[in-house]
């Protein structure tokens, strides 16, 4: 769903990890596994991963455009499949979220010679190039069309010719790439002759108008694409184009285009069929279709339901599609069918399965299969759900996943594994330890950076030095909920002190890991600790912890109310169980669904939290988009009053304490109309609050000068002034009004 900035990005859990196909950033690993590329001021360099020895394959002289006085700025890079190439991206520009359009270089190695791609399109319009399999062509997207370029003659050939505006060719909407993070839409075909793509018609998809006041002196409306909850999905379909008469044949997929998405496509270990995954409008049924390619005929081959939702995949563009084993004759699929989440390998008409990670516990994501060596690598944590360990498992699905991670290091660790299995990058930290980066082996985790490695880095930390503490809380419900805490510095427990919660709380992210990171507000403007604050952090049921299908899926047409109430439960139940706590300076913030939550706990729970700061909040759940509301809260068409329940803008009328609501005017994700109608319920029932709107600023509020040091400064002396910091003595009854 939404942005969540607050302290750092990386304080945010997905359990659902998405990619997106611009280029990996940074590392590339050569094919054989024993390698890796990497851009750097020298220019593009290939480093053995075992000796660190590197050798410079491009120098940036090579990579300096005749006539230019600087080489390009190497944004992203990726090898032709052949080795003989390199497809270089540069001069990016934002496209919603991300870095995703730009220009894109072709270096041929072995004649030297650099050139552009596109070079007679608009100057920074292409997306996501690809070079095809064989080395010859390279295909891209510019202006809602699909390109292919003959990279030995130049000979740019416009293979679709209808994108517009709301025709969209090889790539997607906004909803789709904001809630399905699609964004890439075409793969080429394994025998080079064909490419397989998505296109979106959003024709009947209405614009909501975002409007600049700032930038010229008469105002101007920007129009965004954006199918609000209840309103129907754009129409989605599935295309081939046969490279030798340039025509597309469309997969005869079944179903109404208009009432369900098709959020993940690839061609199916060959180049004769497609595979792609079909979710329903509620996306409570998902249906996997194989696609004759020549003729478009579609084959149901899989199927699965829950009462709630149904997630994508999260593994389909590792290579452009889902990952196949036993030369193509079977796939690896995600399931939480039998309540957990696992790794299923599947025949590829279907109609034989078998878990490879069984047991009680959820695979958190997959970080490789090996295939050759019969194993599967994958992230999980079976006893704690606010770490991240890695284990591999048997393919054949027999005995027990075997843990890889040192059992001593506890708590938050990454792998990027090489395509053998026998190396990685491993990475770890926790709420005390700063992430340490190493060189190792597979499977022995081995450390080839001696002193310079984790083992040696942690062997010498002081754990007394944390300030983080994780604890569990369980309310009057019987929920038990993780949380961290920071305590105030120099605590008297005979003493008072504030409280502060930060939370999110909806289905797109969690707070609580045991991670380099946590209990730090980058909102803040000093030391929390130091100036007396608790902090605190809990996670609900709803959010995408490792605690099984039934705990993220209580929150299911319940936004706004489960984790409203497990939040507020929890809090209360602190407030009892550490009498230091001041029940009387309590102050809740989040940004996004946390400003939702934020705003809900203070007008649900008005006996509870005195003060919120909320930032860029959903006010109203049925202005947010169709694909993440439908998914979790049903169609309003059905069940209106679920949406209204879980509304803040429902409740405002039960503002009794302090609030500052903060939103930016070109917010393109959680539109500002949200923050005008929440305004007018305010305004209606006489509640003063405090507001500001930042022009122009999108979700983050990260753009125009000046503007994080305000938000900051405007955060801190907020927090300050209505709930005041440091210890106060139990005797003394504080009370702040609006």
């Amino acid at each position: 769903m939404q942005y969540i900035p607050c302290s750092r990005l990386s304080l945010i859990f997905s359990l659902l990890l998405f990619s997106f196909t611009v280029f990996a950033q940074g590392l590339q690993w050569t094919p054989d596994g024993n390698s890796y590329w990497v851009a750097d001021k020298e220019g593009i360099a290939q480093v053995e991963f075992a000796s660190k020895q590197k050798t410079t394959i491009v120098t940036t002289a090579q990579l300096t455009p005749a006539g230019a006085a600087k080489p390009l700025s190497v944004r992203s890079f990726k090898p032709s499949g052949d080795g003989k190439k390199i497809l270089i991206f540069t001069n990016t520009k934002r496209v919603w979220r991300y870095d995703t359009r730009g220009d894109y270089w072709v270096y041929d190695l072995p004649s030297a010679k650099l050139r552009q791609l596109g070079s007679s399109l608009p100057a920074a319009s292409l997306m996501f190039a690809k070079i095809s399999p064989d080395g010859l062509s390279a295909a891209y997207v510019s202006k809602h069309n699909i390109y292919l370029e003959d990279l030995a003659s130049g000979k740019i050939t416009q293979l679709t010719k209808d994108g517009t505006d709301k025709i969209i060719n090889g790539t997607f909407d906004w909803a789709y790439e904001e809630e399905f993070d699609c964004r890439d839409g075409f793969r080429w075909s394994p025998d080079s002759k064909s490419i397989a793509y998505w296109q979106i018609d959003a024709s009947d998809v209405k614009y909501f108008l975002m409007i600049n006041n700032t930038d010229s002196i008469y105002s101007y409306t920007i129009p965004v694409e954006y199918p609000k909850v209840g309103e129907s999905p754009s129409v989605c379909r599935v295309g081939v184009i046969n490279l030798k008469n340039k025509k597309t044949l469309w997969m005869n997929v079944p179903g109404d285009q208009r009432q369900h998405y098709i959020p993940r496509m690839g061609w199916a270990a060959n180049a004769t069929d497609i595979i792609l995954q079909q979710l329903d409008r509620k996306q409570q049924e998902s249906k996997i279709f194989t696609c004759k390619a020549a003729t478009g005929v579609a084959t149901q081959i899989y199927a699965e339901k829950d009462e709630a939702w149904v997630d994508v995949q999260d593994v389909w563009e590792n290579a452009g599609g889902l990952e196949w084993i036993n030369l193509g004759a079977e796939f690896i699929w995600a399931s939480e069918k039998d309540g957990w989440r696992h790794y299923y390998r599947v025949s590829r008409n279907g109609q034989r399965e078998v878990n490879i990670t069984p047991g009680d516990y959820d695979v958190i994501s997959s970080s490789l299969l090996d295939e050759a060596n019969n194993a599967f690598y994958f992230m999980a944590s079976p006893d704690n759900a606010t770490e991240r360990y890695l284990y591999r498992a048997s393919l054949n699905g027999t005995g027990k996943a075997t843990r890889i991670t040192p059992m001593d290091q506890k708590g938050t660790h990454s792998y990027q594994i090489s395509p053998n299995g026998q190396w990685a990058f491993h990475s770890f930290s926790n709420a005390g330890f700063p992430t340490v980066r190493e060189r190792i082996s597979l499977p022995d985790h081995r450390s080839l950076d001696g002193n310079d490695g984790v083992a040696a880095k942690w062997a010498k930390h002081d754990p007394t030095k944390n300030k983080v503490e994780f604890f569990q809380v369980t309310t009057s419900d019987g929920v038990t909920m993780d949380g961290w805490m920071v305590k105030p510095v120099n605590l008297d427990t005979t003493m008072k002190y504030p409280v502060v919660f930060y939370v999110y709380s909806e289905p797109a992210g969690a707070t609580v890991r045991n991670a380099w990171g946590m209990g730090s507000n980058g909102l803040y403007d000093g030391d929390m600790a130091a100036d007396g604050y608790c902090y605190i952090s809990l996670d609900n049921r709803g959010t995408p912890a490792p605690k099984g299908r039934a705990w993220r899926k209580a929150i299911y047409r319940k936004i706004g109310i489960v984790n409203i109430r497990d939040q507020a439960l929890g809090a209360q139940a602190l407030l009892k169980r550490w009498p230091w706590l001041d029940e009387n300076r309590v102050a809740v913030h989040g940004w996004s669904g946390g400003g939702s939550a934020t705003l809900n706990l203070l007008f649900q729970y008005p006996e509870t939290y005195q003060t919120g700061i909320s930032v860029a909040a959903v006010a109203d759940q049925l202005c947010y988009d169709n694909i993440y509301q439908e998914r979790y809260m049903g169609l309003p068409q059905e069940n209106k009053e679920d949406f209204v329940a879980g509304s803040p803008v429902t409740h405002a009328k039960n503002l009794k304490g302090n609030l500052l609501y903060i939103h930016g005017t070109g917010d393109d994700n959680v539109h500002f109309q949200n923050a005008e109608r929440l305004v007018n319920e305010l305004v209606k029932h006489g509640k003063l609050f405090q507001y500001m709107a930042y022009p122009n600023r999108s979700h983050g509020i990260g753009e125009g000068e000046g503007t994080s040091e305000h938000l900051k400064r405007m955060f801190t002396q907020y927090l300050q002034e209505k709930c005041p910091r440091g210890a106060r003595s139990r005797e003394l009854k504080l009370e702040i009004k609006p």
